[in-house]
């Protein structure tokens, strides 16, 4: 008889608008203009959507001048990128559309916004992220990057002046608070976001994993070691119960044996991973073991971004 496992299941989970969008803009452009269609950078961190993309006929490229043939459309990421990218399109005489996620052109916008208040401005994120790399290419003027807590001490800055500061999508609330809270402790003028930068997908499923990380011994986040958001939940695991946390980048390639002495298990998927790959993973434990499914109810998710008209036939 096989071993009984129980398994936890996260929702929400998987996809968020913004990836939807983007991956939805890079098969309607296939569908308009035909192959190949270039998108500049990964369109979202997971390497089972960018195969996929890449067999409709998509081509990948870290930068423009990588693009063979200049008569066909190059689609930019869902991450952002920095002015300066639209505009060497533009020289190019490209053909080119902006699948940035619409809450992360919300922070670009107040990029912007404080760039001509002439405010010095912090951004909270991780360095050499792609969505990092887009805002600080909002403005010519100077980004002070914070990673930690520690780094606000040191930023160059009159604490007596006016500041302001956005935060990286991708974060948890939970990453940002003490970072958030050193910044009003060092400086008397502080401006706020207009509302909380971190995104609505990245807040719904952290909520969810700190649902149910304290009933599992093992916790499994599918997803990618290039997107934030898929670390931060292996991070939230951890924090909230569940010691041993992993991120699963390849379903088929997970060996069972690490669940010899485990009853609990949990699983979610990253924003930019899809569902069908949490299927193939239940499916490969329902033939090893004999599992329980408990899936709590969970609010569904309504937000949807459109794809822009120009694509559609």
């Amino acid at each position: 008889m096989n071993k009984k496992l129980n398994i936890y299941l996260a929702g929400p989970r998987g996809f968020c608008a913004g990836v939807d969008r983007a991956i939805e803009m890079v098969k309607e452009a296939l569908k308009k203009y035909g192959q190949p269609v270039y998108v500049r950078h990964e369109i979202v961190h997971n390497k089972f959507v960018v195969e996929n993309l890449k067999s409709e006929g998509a081509i990948f490229v870290e930068e423009l001048n990588e693009i063979k043939d200049k008569s066909r459309p190059v689609i930019f990421s869902a991450h952002g990128v920095p002015k300066s990218v639209p505009a060497e399109a533009s020289k190019l005489n490209l053909l080119f559309f902006d699948a940035t996620c619409p809450l992360v052109s919300k922070i670009h916008k107040e990029v912007e916004h404080f760039d001509k208040k002439e405010l010095p401005l912090i951004l909270i994120g991780h360095r050499n992220h792609p969505e990092v790399i887009g805002t600080m290419g909002q403005t010519k003027g100077k980004i002070y990057l914070v990673e930690k807590k520690e780094d606000v001490i040191k930023l160059p800055l009159d604490v007596e002046k006016e500041i302001a500061y956005v935060t990286q999508t991708t974060l948890s609330i939970d990453d940002t608070k003490d970072i958030v809270k050193e910044i009003k402790k060092k400086f008397k003028n502080v401006l706020e976001p207009k509302k909380n930068d971190i995104c609505y997908a990245t807040t719904n499923r952290q909520e969810a994993v700190k649902n149910i990380a304290g009933n599992c011994d093992y916790f499994l986040v599918i997803g990618a070691s290039n997107s934030s958001n898929s670390l931060r939940l292996v991070e939230v695991a951890k924090n909230y119960g569940s010691k041993k946390s992993i991120l699963v980048e390849d379903v088929d390639s997970l060996n069972l044996s690490i669940f010899e002495n485990i009853k609990n298990i949990g699983i979610t998927a990253s924003a930019s991973s899809p569902e069908i790959l949490v299927k193939k993973l239940l499916d490969k434990l329902k033939n090893n073991f004999d599992i329980k499914i408990n899936e709590e109810n969970y609010k569904r998710e309504d937000v949807y971004f459109k794809v822009p008209q120009k694509l559609k036939n």
